[in-house]
């Protein structure tokens, strides 16, 4: 599984080591093995101890890191070169220094997390740091750092700033946060087609449940598949379809949808 093709990362905090296959069984894209907001302090070395034990490439995960600055930042650091290690979830990303440091440990692939007003701001230079595979974007964190009252259009300036410096940087589209409900993946749907509609390409979790409505989100409707297919049967001069102008900008997006779902179905039959 690649993970630049991930649309689902699952959570497992780091201190519960009798989770981790769990997690890796759920079905999720890509498990994220979080040291951080999920550890308490006075629990963060053991919890890194239990992952450096279970870690394998036989079963290659992410892990989040404590941010660069903490005190735990230099011990984290020494997990990055582990072959059981797919990706670093890099927190409070705000500058191109605190991706090196990462990259110096000998991680392959990281995923800056933005969660303030610095890390948009520099969210450009982010995206060209080396190794970088994609923005993630930590809804939560950003709003309180920003004084914004979290919400889908008071934030949406922030989700389309990662999306454009993503697609400018030639980077995978970027990962959206959590969805807090736990018990209701209606809210999850909702959330996850905004943000696809906005160009992201993934979303974070924090519970198994949360999964399924995640893939079915990142899926065209059955009713774009319909419109796709009619688009791409018309050829030549600009014509109509469903009273629309259809030219080959249109024609592309179409071929785009259809390619698109293509490969997520292929994602499907290849994870677990």
């Amino acid at each position: 599984m690649s993970m630049t093709l991930a649309r689902s990362y699952l959570f497992v905090p780091g201190d519960r080591p009798e989770r981790f296959d769990k997690a890796i069984a759920a079905g999720a894209d890509a498990v994220i093995v979080d040291l951080e907001d999920a550890v308490a302090p006075d629990a963060k070395d053991a919890a890194r101890a239990h992952l450096r034990r279970w870690l394998s490439a036989d079963h290659p995960v992410c892990v989040r890191i404590n941010a660069a600055g903490s005190r735990w930042f230099a011990g984290d650091l020494a997990l990055c070169s582990h072959p059981g290690v797919a990706c670093i979830v890099l927190p409070k990303a705000e500058r191109a220094s605190d991706v090196q440091a990462v990259v110096d440990a000998g991680a392959r692939s990281i995923l800056p997390l933005v969660e303030s007003a610095l890390g948009l701001w520099n969210a450009a230079e982010l995206c060209r740091a080396p190794n970088v595979a994609r923005l993630v974007f930590g809804a939560i964190d950003f709003s309180l750092d920003a004084g914004i009252v979290e919400g889908h259009e008071s934030l949406l300036y922030a989700r389309s700033q990662l999306v454009l410096v993503s697609r400018v940087a030639g980077i995978a589209a970027p990962v959206d946060g959590v969805t807090v409900a736990l018990d209701d993946p209606g809210a999850v749907s909702t959330d996850t087609e905004r943000a696809r509609k906005l160009g992201f390409g993934a979303k974070l979790c924090i519970h198994p449940k949360q999964i399924a409505a995640v893939h079915a989100a990142f899926m065209p409707t059955a009713q774009e598949l319909d419109w796709a297919r009619r688009v791409q049967a018309t050829e030549g001069a600009a014509v109509a379809v469903d009273g629309k102008m259809v030219d080959r900008p249109v024609r592309l997006l179409a071929e785009q949808m259809l390619a698109e779902a293509a490969r997520r179905t292929l994602t499907n039959k290849e994870t677990p």
